[in-house]
């Protein structure tokens, strides 16, 4: 709250509880206040701080809409909530904090304007863009995430693709070769590879494309209904602007960010499921305000409107809105809470009617989502800078052959001056400057373009691979896994840290009663079950909203139905009582909507016990108990709230008993027990129990009030709810008087449901070095609790909450030497590579929230509280310099890498980003982003690899991903199967490729010293045109796309395998070097052993030429190079013998047409060899000077083979093919909402409905008028 904030308004507001007298009374005390002609806002639980120039604290010279109050969190409550966290924004907040300059707030602008109605207002303003250009202000709504269109494709694609050292070294090499005095080859020989190669890698990108402009199309044709002079019309979302009114019907999309003007519902409310933009299936609502919702009545009222709202300009946090409404010389406050978010489905409201403020890319989801980022792989990357070097040692050596070429001209010129008419135009300085560029063309070769064609035809097919895989195939949903993106596979097996959403990722937000333990008895799982129904399988809600219970245990069924137990009785009666759940009756159906899953499943859980919960009005609620009807009166509700951590409600039963009826965490109920027994014991035993299966517990308990107290009560409880001042620690003072001396009634355990194979998968992950960190827009509990049921969080580790993490970052900030000086608390030792656990720090686990993020990174809203910021970090100079700020990411991220586990709460889509951003800069590490909403998307972008779950929510996460699966527990399968043999194959591709190549080809510098360094080609020209397309390319193809060292379930059982590709041992520019110089040794020998031989002549034919020379040499490096792959093959296929085969029978059939006496007769100048292989490879001698070079160039490799099987074997890591599963002790608190629920909306009748009337609006298909009907007590709406 901003100092300027008068408390009344913030004390305004009734707490949780509050009864309806007591919400009237709050607000006839604000409105006749005397010489008060304003109508002020009553604040709802919004942020605890003012974010802009348009919260109350500036807005006193404005009126305000009178507005019923709502329930309002006590102090310690709003400190602990983030900044902006309105009731029900699952969504994140987005806030780029980088854009703001450092040790100074930001302030919003509140420049934007809009006018309903008025699209001629809207279309005149204009904004620069880029240079001179200008483009709209107001955005249309149609959208564009593709990155080309019919103008630019060609020449974007084409310098994406010219960002590739190896594309700008080919161009420059057919550049040289268009030069006749200095061509060694012909020109087209490079160009059409080239063209090839760029050809196929731009379909490739086309065809990606194509899908984002398809559903770029279909998204922007999706019909809604807009106002078009004096009634609604069908038209496409891609036709609405700025300014139009929208008419959205239930199980509809909100096309852009819209203003609530008015709903069917009581007092406009509307009901909105964000699944496709944070996987959450509950519910959040909306209300407009009082004075749309009183004026706007029908559709001509709608075509009158000509409000203007004027709010902050379009940005990222998505559940912080601030602006007003200016209407009939009054201005109405507004806040996130009246805005419908584009992506939001429209559920259990049947019409409702927005103000379009930002459209298309001005909307907050859009403006979350980022950029489309080329990604490239760590062996990408050290491509290009092979290639760089590969180019500089190719140009040192031709500039020394040159050299080498001028010294032998000028000696060979001074010895033989008779035949001066052959150089008497050319200098021994003009001929080594040709002959320079006649070896870097002839070299060039050595970074053969086929690799890069071939690499593409890997990368593809170990994609389909990936699709085909039916391990990963979803048979429930038909989703099988897909490779979305064709050139990161390699990358799969070199990830060091995963980043996961929580829900709809980890769990499926899906809330199952499994057990509970009443009056000393423990019901749930395996405790005798019927046939009808599964035991233990809980009670569950499927996703179409078909709300049923499979709990079953039939001894709590039978003592239900004997119903001689009076705690059991209690137990069940509380279930049904003490929630905020709303019921909707869908023909002889109750249909249940809770604020949150856990409370729908006790719900649930009483329900298929008997005790059913039928109705509510604004003070009673009606249950049937065991087939009786009874009505209880709703004296007082005591709503949850995160420092409560419990509610409660007060009722009058049928008979005139008051009982309080209290449901909370076991650490705050417990404390409250009248006595502490033999029962309370073993509930304490039981809750210890459910915590070591991660259940989420909840302690139940009761208490009767005597009228006199309850009276007495009542009034304290009346005077505090009209209190200006400290209104809200009053009423928590009061909730806990009321809330003493309770008796317990007994626990319950609700499981919230992991995707299958989540902890085993997380297991896995982590015993192949790669740690996981959950960043998740829930609370700490929440996400704590999911921690330790997915095996993410032991019982072993120590858990590093805010302030000791401030303490060890404050130490690691004052040390002069980083993380150096504070190696002691920290544990700091290099973490073992191979094995985390293998540390002797103690397992450590990191959790944060993103407001203490934004602290220790020194950005965000929390650069106000500069002195509180000092005393956590100490820090040196400018407070907020880039220094410091550099210093305390480094920090953080080296405190983080240091633990066996980090979980963010309560952060947004960017702060999830920007996380992922700080590993990839301070650890140089390799990531990998998986969710499945569109607070996700971010994060995906960023990461190395991004992967989106596939399911029946939004896909807005798999759009924009790398990899898209259906589960979370595929992920151990794509990464330690797919992936380590994805990097084993590309690395094994990479070195047998460039030893051909250095073994095959380098023979022509050895050759240039016997050749007066004229820079002749050794080999016929068809052999190096053909060596790397058709002689060699296929063994090495093969392997390629089938090598395996292991199998799929052995790396699965020894995730420990995966460690290899983490540290880069198949290929880094040791193995390089390595495989360099093996090329260079089987050059050599290949080269100096023929020369050996042909030294005078040899063979029985005399066949000392210089072109059977040349076929010997070729023939002892082919077979060298094919016999060098057959020995690095580990896993033999048929098709691995095929290859091999087809290779020689090419390099027959090839060197037969292309040297028979024919060919020679019709092109000599292209067929140069006639009849040259027949006339070599027919002489023994030959044959044996061949064998004699394959034996000298294979003795090194299988010398190694022999030594690495007689070595002792020395594992780097403890292979284990079993996963232990410890036992856990935390004891879960949390089971309600992640804000509080519908307290306020029920004690204010503002989600109640008449029986009689449906809707305060009547369908537009059969009336056009829009008046309001009355309103009294009925059932309210659910999902």
């Amino acid at each position: 709250m901003s100092p300027e904030t008068p408390n009344f308004l913030v004390d305004a507001a009734p707490g949780p509880g509050t009864s309806p007298a007591g919400a009237a009374g709050a607000t006839v005390a604000l409105e006749e206040l005397p010489g008060n002609s304003r109508s002020y806002r009553q604040p709802t639980a919004a942020p605890h701080r003012c974010s802009s120039p348009g919260d109350l604290g500036d807005q006193r010279d404005r009126t305000f809409p009178a507005r019923p109050a709502q329930p309002v969190h006590s102090s310690a409550e709003l400190e602990e909530r983030p900044a902006g966290a309105a009731r029900g924004a699952g969504m994140a907040e987005q806030d780029p904090a980088s854009s703001r300059p450092r040790g100074k707030r930001h302030r919003p602008a509140f420049t934007w304007e809009v006018r309903a109605n008025d699209r001629n207002y809207h279309t005149q303003f204009r904004k620069k863009s880029a240079f001179c250009l200008t483009k709209k202000k107001y955005a249309g709504n149609a959208i564009s995430t593709a990155k080309y269109n019919v103008l630019t494709f060609l020449p974007l694609n084409l310098y994406e693709q010219f960002h590739r050292a190896a594309n700008v070294y080919f161009v420059l090499v057919i550049l040289l070769q268009a030069f006749p005095e200095i061509s060694t080859l012909p020109w087209y020989t490079l160009l059409f590879p080239l063209s090839c190669l760029l050809a196929i890698r731009g379909l490739r990108d086309l065809i990606d494309d194509i899908g984002r402009h398809q559903s770029d199309r279909s998204i922007n044709s999706r019909p809604c209904e807009i106002l078009s002079g004096k009634s609604f019309r069908w038209q496409k979302w891609r036709d609405i602007c700025v300014g139009d009114i929208v008419r959205l019907r239930k199980e509809s999309l909100v096309p852009a960010d819209m203003l609530l003007l008015r709903s069917s519902e009581p007092s406009s409310l509307c009901y909105l499921e964000t699944a496709d933009i944070d996987g959450e299936t509950n519910l959040k609502f909306r209300q407009a305000l009082l004075v749309t919702h009183r004026e706007l009545a029908s559709e001509e009222s709608m075509a009158a409107f000509d409000g203007r709202v004027t709010c902050e300009e379009p940005n990222s946090r998505m559940h912080s809105f601030t602006g007003t409404l200016a209407w009939r010389g009054e201005t109405h406050a507004l806040d996130s809470e009246r805005l419908l978010l584009r992506g939001c489905r429209l559920r259990n409201t049947d019409l409702c009617y927005g103000l379009v403020i930002y459209a298309g890319f001005d909307s907050k989801i859009m403006r979350n989502c980022g950029k489309i980022k080329r990604k490239k792989t760590k062996l990408d990357r050290m491509m290009d800078r092979l290639v760089i070097m590969i180019f500089l040692a190719l140009l040192v050596t031709s500039l020394c052959l040159a050299i080498a070429s001028g010294f032998w001209a000028k000696t060979f010129q001074e010895k033989h001056g008779y035949l001066s008419v052959f150089y008497k135009h050319t200098t021994p300085a003009q001929q080594a400057f040709f002959s320079f560029w006649g070896f870097t063309i002839l070299l060039s070769i050595i970074i053969p373009m086929s690799m890069y064609i071939t690499f593409e035809f890997i990368y593809l097919v170990n994609s389909f691979f990936i699709n085909w895989d039916l391990e990963m195939y979803h048979a429930a949903k038909d989703i099988p896994a897909k490779a979305r993106s064709t050139s990161l596979n390699d990358q799969l097996g070199q990830i060091e840290y995963i980043f996961s959403d929580k829900t709809g990722t980890l769990t499926q937000n899906v809330m199952s009663f499994k057990k509970c333990c009443i009056n000393g008895t423990i019901y749930g799982a395996g405790a005798g079950c019927g046939s009808k129904h599964p035991s233990g399988s809980g009670l569950t809600r499927s996703h179409r909203g078909e709300q049923k219970s499979d709990f079953c245990d039939a001894r709590l069924l039978e003592a239900a139905r004997r119903d001689s137990d009076p705690a059991l009785r209690e137990f069940l009666r509380l279930l049904a009582l003490c929630h905020t759940v709303m019921v909707e009756e869908r023909g002889d159906q109750l249909v249940y909507q809770a604020a949150s899953p856990d409370e729908e499943a006790l719900v649930l859980a009483a329900r298929s016990l008997g005790y059913i919960f039928l109705s509510r009005t604004q003070d009673t609620i009606t249950i049937s108990e065991l087939g009786m009807k009874r009505t209880y009166k709703v004296l007082a509700m005591l709503d949850f709230n995160s420092d409560r951590k419990r509610m409660s409600v007060l009722v009058r039963d049928p008979q005139g008993t008051i009982r309080l009826y209290t449901k909370g965490a076991d650490t705050v109920i417990l404390e409250r027990l009248q006595r502490r027994g033999p029962r309370e014991t073993f509930t304490e035993m039981a809750l210890d129990r459910f915590a070591e299966e991660t259940l989420r517990t909840l302690c139940l308990a009761s208490k009767e009030v005597s009228e006199a107290e309850y009276g007495a009560w009542s009034r304290r409880h009346h005077e505090a709810s009209v209190l200006l001042q400290d209104r809200a620690r009053e009423l928590d003072r009061l909730y806990d008087e009321m809330e003493q001396n309770l008796q317990l009634l007994g626990a319950t355990a609700i499981e919230d449901k992991l995707q299958d194979g989540v902890p085993e998968t997380i297991q896995l992950l982590k015993l192949g070095n790669i740690k996981v960190w959950v960043l998740t827009g829930d609370k700490q509990e929440t996400a704590m609790n999911i921690g330790y049921a997915c095996k993410l969080l032991t019982d072993d580790m120590e858990v590093l909450e805010e302030k000791k993490v401030s303490e060890i970052l404050g130490a690691l900030r004052a040390s002069s030497s980083g993380l150096a000086g504070s190696a002691g608390p920290l544990c700091h030792g290099r973490l073992s590579q191979q094995r985390p656990e293998a540390s002797q720090c103690k397992k450590r686990a990191l959790v944060i929230s993103g407001d203490f993020l934004d602290k220790i990174l020194r950005t965000g809203e929390a650069l106000k509280e500069e002195g509180r910021l000092r005393r956590w970090l100490p820090c040196r100079g400018a407070a907020g310099s880039p220094e410091e700020a550099g210093l305390a990411e480094k920090a953080f991220v080296e405190l983080a890498a240091s633990c066996q586990a980090v979980l963010c709460c309560r952060v947004t889509p960017r702060q999830k980003a920007l996380i992922v951003q700080l590993v990839k800069k301070h650890k140089k590490a390799t990531t990998l982003a998986i969710g499945d909403g569109a607070n996700d998307v971010n994060m995906i972008k960023t990461a190395d690899i991004g992967v989106g779950i596939s399911g029946l929510e939004g896909l807005q996460a798999v759009q924009c991903s790398d990899y898209a699966l259906a589960q979370f527990s595929y992920l151990q399968r794509l990464l330690l199967v797919h992936g380590r043999w994805a990097y084993l194959r590309i690395c094994k591709f990479l070195r047998c490729f460039f030893y051909k190549t250095f073994a095959g080809l380098m023979t022509q510098v050895w050759f240039a010293f016997h050749s007066g360094f004229t820079a002749q080609p050794l080999y016929e020209g068809w052999f190096l045109a053909l060596y790397n397309i058709f002689y060699t390319a296929y063994p090495i193809l093969s392997l390629g796309l089938l090598e395996q060292d292991v199998s799929a379930k052995k790396s699965l059982e020894f995730p420990e395998l995966y460690v290899i590709g983490q540290q880069d041992e198949l290929f880094n520019y040791r193995v390089f070097s390595i495989t360099v110089l093996h090329g260079l040794s089987t050059s050599l020998a290949s080269f100096y052993i023929a020369l050996w031989a042909f030294e005078d002549r040899v063979g029985s034919r005399a066949v000392g030429d210089y072109e059977s020379f040349a076929i010997t040499v070729a023939t002892s490096a082919l077979l060298s190079v094919l016999m060098e792959i057959i020995l690095d093959t580990k896993f033999w296929t048929l098709l691995s013998f095929l290859m091999v085969t087809t290779s020689l029978l090419l390099f027959c059939l090839f060197s037969f047409l292309t040297q028979s006496i024919d060919a020679f007769r019709i092109a000599p100048a292209i067929f140069r060899f006639p009849d040259a292989s027949w006339n070599a490879l027919t002489d023994p001698y030959v044959l044996l000077v061949v064998l004699l070079s394959l034996v000298v160039n294979t003795i090194p490799s299988l010398t190694k083979i022999r030594l690495k099987a007689q070595r002792e074997p020395e594992p780097l890591v403890e292979l284990r093919a079993h996963v232990l599963r410890g036992s856990f002790h935390h004891r879960s608190s949390y089971a309600f909402s992640h804000q509080e629920g519908y307290a306020g909306l029920i004690t204010r009748g503002d989600s109640l409905r008449s029986r009689g009337t449906r809707s305060t609006i009547q369908h537009p298909d059969t009336a056009p008028a829009l008046s309001p009907g009355p309103s009294s007590p009925m059932p309210s709406p659910s999902a």
